[in-house]
């Protein structure tokens, strides 16, 4: 596990390097752009709000990899990406605290699966974890993965909650070896969200995972991701850590609600 100097020093080389497989930043905010998890989480969430995402997510050229929203509106989001290769993703299992029974968590994703949901965004019981009950954590990750075989699974760490880089490190293995499809650092409801520090930690925890059992595990920061310089410093961090193959949609998300308008003007200015 590296020190935090080391992860501090990882970060500030990036920010000064230049980008190895890209050859412009309007290259990388392409990338970026149809990375985006297009996301509304709020309790105003409406209907129209979400026919209104989908059509923005839609319209984006490239357009983004998913619209992200609560259970209640993945019917409506399947409805309007009908026909498009744009993702209906939903938080499930007790977003944003993870406090809950675990039968009520599976009915809550086994819900969004029905209503055609095609990738669930989960948060770990961080209560668990930090009371050293990792076994829990880890059946409860495998329970919600086995009621969602055909959906990407995505494991949202709270990475502002696990109180340090020991935790975040280990908290990624065990969400990769119950089965997450990807990591995710944050809700983006508590007041340390998404962090390069934590970003930082968890590709190199992804990248001792592979090396361990050859599968690649995708990551997603997501949460104060707001405009482009710092999405453009997660994707530098991901292409000098794990190196091209994790450079694709199927392996890199960014959650955000507001970024996606930033790397579009960005992309249509350059």
């Amino acid at each position: 596990m590296l020190a935090l100097s080391e992860i501090q020093k990882c970060i500030d080389e990036a920010v000064k390097a230049n980008f190895s497989f890209f050859s412009s930043a309007k290259e990388v905010a392409q990338f970026a752009l149809q990375c985006v998890d297009l996301t509304t989480l709020e309790g105003s969430d409406t209907e129209r709000k979400v026919r209104q995402l989908c059509g923005k997510a839609v319209n984006f050229q490239p357009h983004t990899a998913a619209v992200c929203v609560y259970p209640l509106f993945a019917g409506i989001a399947k409805q309007c990406l009908s026909g498009t290769d744009v993702k209906v993703a939903c938080v499930a299992g007790a977003f944003p605290s993870g406090q809950s029974p675990l039968e009520l968590k599976l009915a809550e994703v086994d819900y969004a699966v029905t209503q055609g949901a095609d990738e669930i965004d989960m948060v770990i019981s961080r209560g668990k974890f930090l009371e050293g009950r990792s076994q829990e954590v880890a059946d409860e990750i495998a329970a919600i993965r086995s009621h969602c075989s055909s959906q990407r699974l995505k494991v949202i760490l709270e990475t502002g909650e696990l109180q340090s880089i020991e935790n975040i490190y280990r908290a990624s293995m065990i969400a990769m070896q119950a089965g997450a499809d990807y990591i995710k650092t944050s809700t983006g409801k508590i007041a340390v969200n998404a962090t390069p520090q934590a970003f930082v930690v968890m590709l190199y925890a992804i990248k001792e995972y592979y090396s361990l059992t050859g599968r690649m595990v995708g990551v997603k920061p997501a949460g104060g991701i707001a405009d482009t310089d710092s999405a453009l410093l997660y994707v530098k961090l991901l292409e000098r850590i794990l190196g091209a193959p994790w450079l694709d949609k199927r392996y890199f998300r960014i959650g955000t609600s507001r970024l996606a308008d930033q790397l579009y003007t960005y992309i249509r200015e350059h």
